[in-house]
Formats: structure tokens, sequence, C-alpha cells
């Protein structure tokens, strides 16, 4: 499907019947030759995601675009529109037809994207929009041109820039532990980054950086945005990737606890005897290990974080740097 011409995708009428993020639908070229498209009669589908009309045992392709419509719901707030605690119950809903957006799951997302669901959730099929329709929505063909402003937190670019001023061992520490938080510590981070992440491809360019600082309301934008891009871009690629975001962004909270600094310096002190020697510092620094390639210019950190002077970072001196 993926080599055929978009029109004759759209001309095609082909019935999945089941579409629901868990499946993977394909066909051939050879299925994609316009025909008259008959009416069918098996009951099939899932009970979320069916439309009314494959209940009644009498539809066409347009069912499939009301499982769109239940897709885009569910992936815009997390359930479904039609729920119960049985098949039965769903189904029941189903009949009903009626779509509720709760304002304290939507409050974040565009009219546009709702309006959309509301055309693809229409009751009667005649009504309901078509695949081609719905490829040319504003909400699609503009990329949601009216959603919510990217919402930073307070003091956001000044992290950007305090990571900036950091040593290249914190900053190597911080990619290790950011890669150890779970989900519910990270939440308003990555959501942060999502939204500045506009094509969805993982990645900040300086451009998306930008022009997510002005979404949020940003008036004067940094004078040294590619400095703090490079500094946060530690394996060199020229974008920021979800790790390194963390790690320039994290909450001071999540690097001074002693837990999770101890499990940054196991990473360092790779012989285990409780210590980080310059050649492991070394080592550490320069290989992929913390997501970074760092230059083996190792002397003057090792004089800045090892203040006893024994040529060595016990985990004291290790937690005193992260503090600091």
């Amino acid at each position: 499907m993926a080599d055929e011409p978009r029109h004759e995708i759209l001309r095609s009428h082909y019935t999945h019947r089941d579409l629901k993020p868990e499946n993977f639908i394909f066909t051939t070229k050879e299925g994609s030759k316009t025909r008259k498209f008959p009416v069918l009669t098996t009951k099939a589908g899932t009970p979320y995601y069916v439309a009314p009309q494959v209940l009644a045992g009498k539809y066409d392709h347009m069912a499939d675009m009301w499982s769109l419509g239940v897709i885009m719901y569910v992936m815009l707030c997390g359930y479904p529109p039609f729920y119960g605690e049985s098949d039965q119950e769903v189904l029941d809903e189903v009949r009903q037809g009626k779509v509720k957006f709760q304002a304290a799951d939507w409050k974040n997302v565009s009219e546009d994207a709702k309006a959309l669901i509301k055309n693809l959730l229409q009751m009667n099929p005649k009504d309901r929009y078509s695949a081609e329709q719905a490829l040319n929505d504003v909400w699609i063909k503009e990329k949601a041109p009216k959603a919510k402003d990217v919402n930073l937190q307070d003091g956001f670019v000044d992290k950007l820039r305090g990571f900036l001023s950091q040593n290249k061992l914190k900053k190597a520490a911080l990619q290790v532990i950011a890669s150890s938080l779970d989900d519910k510590q990270i939440q308003a981070l990555r959501e942060t980054f999502q939204a500045l992440d506009e094509n969805g491809d993982g990645l900040l360019t300086a451009a998306e950086l930008k022009a997510g600082l002005e979404k949020g309301g940003l008036k004067d934008i940094p004078g040294d945005l590619q400095e703090i891009m490079r500094s946060i871009d530690a394996d060199g690629s020229g974008v920021i990737d979800y790790t390194e975001f963390l790690a320039a962004t994290l909450d001071r909270k999540h690097f001074i606890e002693e837990d999770a600094c101890w499990q940054a310096f196991r990473v360092f002190d790779r012989d285990g005897n409780g210590t980080i020697s310059q050649k492991e510092l070394a080592e550490v620094l320069a290989s992929d290990d913390v997501a970074g390639k760092f230059h083996k210019e190792t002397q003057d950190l090792m004089k800045m974080v090892d203040t006893n002077g024994d040529g060595e970072i016990d985990f004291q001196e290790f937690m005193q740097m992260m503090r600091s």
C-alpha cells in the first residue's frame, strides 16, 4: 500500500472491519483496482472500535472511518469514547453513539481536533467524513495549527543555560541518572519534549527548539541558543535526543539524591574499588556508555573534583560535585 498513489488508496474502498491500534494492515498493489464495493453483512470487529452499522449487520468501508475516529479519540485522551464493564455495555454505548469530551481530559486539545473526531463519529455514514475529507481536514493537513502552546516549566531556559556551564563529568552523570528515572518522575519533561518535537522523530533540531520557545511564550530567544544546543548534544549529532534533553532539564531533586548519584558513580568506577581514577574517568567519558563522546582532557577535571588532592574521586567528592 505504501507504494500506491494516494488517490488510488482513497478510491479503492478497502474495508478492514477491525481497525485498532494493535493491528497493522497490509495489502498489495493487485488489491488497489477501483471497483464497486458491496454491502457487507458479517459481524466483525472489536467492541471499543466497531461502528454501529457493523452491529446492525449492514455496512461498507465507511465503518472504518468510525474506527479511525475512535482511535484518534484514544490517542488524544488515553481512553475510548465508548466503554463499560462488559462487552455488552460497550456495544450498547456504541449503538447510542454519543461522544463526550470530559473537560479535564480535553482541556489541552484544540477544537479542530475535537471537530475532526465528531465528523468521524457521525452515526449516519452519509454524514461521516470519508478518508479524503479526513486527510484534507485542517487538523491533519496543517498539523494541528491551533494546538495549545508548548507548556514550559518555570526556569526552563535557565536550566538549559545552567547545563552549559557544567563540567563534562557532571553532564555525563546527569545522562546516566536521566536514563534510569521511571516514567512518572519525568512525565512533565516527556510531554514538553513531545510538544517541542514537531515532526515526532524523537530528535530536537535548533529550529524546533526555537519554535517551541516561541510557542511557550518566550519573547526573547536566547542569543546563545546554538551554544546551548551544542552543550546538550553530547554525541555531536547536531540534534538533541530524548536522554540528552532530560539530562539538561532534570529537576535538581532528581540528581542530588544519594541513590541516584551512587548509580551513576558506579558507571564511572569501573573496577569497583570505590573511587574514580583519572584513567577510568578518561575511559568512561570517551565511551558510549553514557551516550556521549567526550574528549580525554581529564586532568583539569580531576583537579576540579578531587578536592583532597589524592588523585582519585571518591563518592563524597562526586556527591559534592553533583550538589554544587
